[in-house]
């Protein structure tokens, strides 16, 4: 096997063995095979696009099946080939549509017409025929590094584009881009250009799915709203819900209603709590814990099952295998998976299990809930303390956390900034810069809880507002963004930052292996795009 598509990778080059996501080799070779046979049915769906035909099926298939191969979501190699022989599947349906429905067929080739080996042995040595190295040796490191980054960025976008789907908000704009771009992928000899370009526009159709996903979130829940949420534990039965899908949460807390057991978020479900019609439910009782990286230790400790939804799975420790639950998109081997969100089994596992046996009475709660119309609600306040120099610099501080040494920098750096500065935090990364009180500017917390990494949309939008209050461009503001990654969702946000223009972002902890030095020359050239240094440097550079 070979990935580098994480920031975790070993030695900061690529996963040969085990990936550090704990990634088998035989999953990393069934999920380039099944990115590969996705590509043979856009090179389909793209075509029959042009003709008038558009196929719902293979429209869900893509973003379903991209989906699935972001990091710490399947680990099922049974479920993944699965997947894979369903997706060729209706490739072949689709070829045979193109083929009746056009007297002038392109000639198509490498995915629209391979055919996967009929046992498993056969498909991994398959997939090193048409994994990452194979093609670097025969399109060389800028060219594949330039795909890869494209790839990564389509499989963001699918994972945002289908929390919005579950929701019922979609456009078929994003569904035809998606075909498009994995048919581009398909070209032998594409210029570095070409995919520069292409790479842009995957960030500009993010753009309108971040919207999508603002919408249906805020249409189904409410728009969120300040919220004080509770960290320490309360008497009583206890569920564990990690991930980002809203819709699970809602759905399980409307599943234990009456039943008398509380439920908790982890992770990046710490922002549900700001949604009023979330919020509303009285046994969302807290929050429990930190990012997903620390859960080994934490979903131990915890006294009853543990939910995952969508990516943050790592592999379950004995100690708490046999309560802890899948769903949607998200498998581990032998885990148990609720399909359909009936969580009826993950309910009789908190029943039989102890609970929390008293509440906590030192509480330290976090405050959630400065989406873009909280934000936007003061914006007078803001504006004035802008104007009056008592607000002297806007700092966003978020995107993904993880285990790799260096991310002590956010921490660092949120505490080290000024006190006439606002701190923006959305995503994971938020859990290296919130517990830490940083005290109020203009009456308001110097530290403003976005959201989840898809809420990055609500920062672009507050960005946005303020630069038209002032008379000035996004990058005439007061205003910096160090954003650290780990994942392909973070990929695809970046990518939405390139292409809206927004210049001098630092990225940490390192920058991704698949980005070559001749495209890190390029990318700061026009953006002026910076690897996170010290953070003194960085600080001066900011605020000086």
């Amino acid at each position: 096997m070979f990935c580098f598509q994480c920031e975790q990778t070993a030695g900061g080059a690529g996963c040969a063995q085990v990936g550090v996501c704990g990634k088998e080799p035989e999953v990393a070779a069934l999920q380039d095979l099944l990115v590969y046979a996705l590509k043979g049915v856009s090179q389909y769906a793209h075509r029959l696009r042009r003709l008038g035909l558009v196929d719902r099926e293979a429209d869900l298939a893509v973003v379903e099946g991209l989906f699935t191969t972001v990091t710490n979501v399947n680990f099922d190699p049974v479920r993944l080939e699965a997947r894979l022989r369903e997706v060729v599947t209706l490739r072949d349906r689709l070829r045979a549509d193109y083929k009746a429905a056009s007297a002038a067929l392109d000639a198509l080739a490498g995915p629209a017409e391979w055919q996967p080996a009929e046992t498993t042995d056969g498909l991994l040595d398959q997939a090193e025929a048409i994994g990452i190295e194979a093609r670097t040796d025969a399109l060389g490191d800028d060219v594949v590094g330039l795909q890869e980054l494209l790839t990564y960025g389509l499989k963001g976008m699918a994972a945002y584009a289908d929390h919005a789907l579950i929701l019922g908000q979609e456009a078929d704009a994003v569904f035809a881009f998606l075909h498009e771009a994995l048919d581009f992928l398909t070209l032998e000899a594409p210029s570095v250009d070409a995919l520069l370009a292409m790479n842009l526009r995957c960030g500009e159709v993010n753009f309108k799915v971040l919207a999508l996903l603002d919408a249906a979130n805020t249409g189904a829940y409410g728009h969120p709203v300040p919220t004080g949420v509770r960290t320490t534990p309360v008497a009583g039965k206890a569920i564990l819900v990690s991930g980002h899908d809203l819709a699970d949460l809602a759905a399980l807390l409307e599943q234990t209603a009456g039943t008398g057991i509380n439920v908790y978020t982890h992770g990046e479900m710490l922002p549900a709590h700001g949604y009023p019609e979330l919020h509303k439910h009285a046994h969302l009782a807290g929050h429990y814990g930190h990012a997903w990286q620390l859960q080994w230790g934490e979903f131990a400790m915890f006294p009853g099952p543990i939910l995952m939804t969508t990516n943050c799975i790592q592999e379950p420790l004995e100690s708490y295998r046999d309560r802890i639950f899948t769903a949607g998109l998200v498998a581990w081997p032998g885990i148990a998976h609720c399909a359909g969100r009936d969580f009826a089994p993950v309910i009789a596992a908190a029943q039989a299990a102890p609970g929390f046996g008293q509440t906590d009475a030192d509480e330290k709660p976090l405050t959630v809930g400065f989406g873009h119309e909280a934000v936007l609600g003061v914006a007078p306040v803001v504006i004035d303390a802008v104007k009056s120099g008592a607000l002297k610099r806007f700092v966003l501080i978020g995107g993904c956390d993880g285990a790799k040494p260096g991310r002590n920098y956010f921490s660092e750096l949120a505490r080290a900034l000024p006190d006439d500065s606002v701190i923006l935090t959305l995503g994971c990364g938020k859990f290296r810069v919130n517990g830490h009180d940083y005290g109020t500017l203009g009456g308001l917390p110097r530290l403003l809880d976005m959201g989840q990494c898809n809420d990055a949309y609500s920062a672009v939008k507050v960005a946005m507002a303020l630069a038209e209050a002032f008379g000035c461009g996004v990058n005439d503001l007061p205003l910096s963004l160090v954003l650290s990654w780990y994942e392909q969702k973070a990929v695809c946000i970046l990518l939405t930052l390139l292409w809206l223009g927004i210049r001098d972002i630092r990225v940490g902890p390192s920058l991704p292996a698949f980005v070559t030095p001749a495209v890190l020359g390029v990318l700061v050239e026009k953006f002026a795009l910076k690897p996170i240094g010290k953070v003194a440097g960085d600080l001066a550079a900011m605020v000086g």
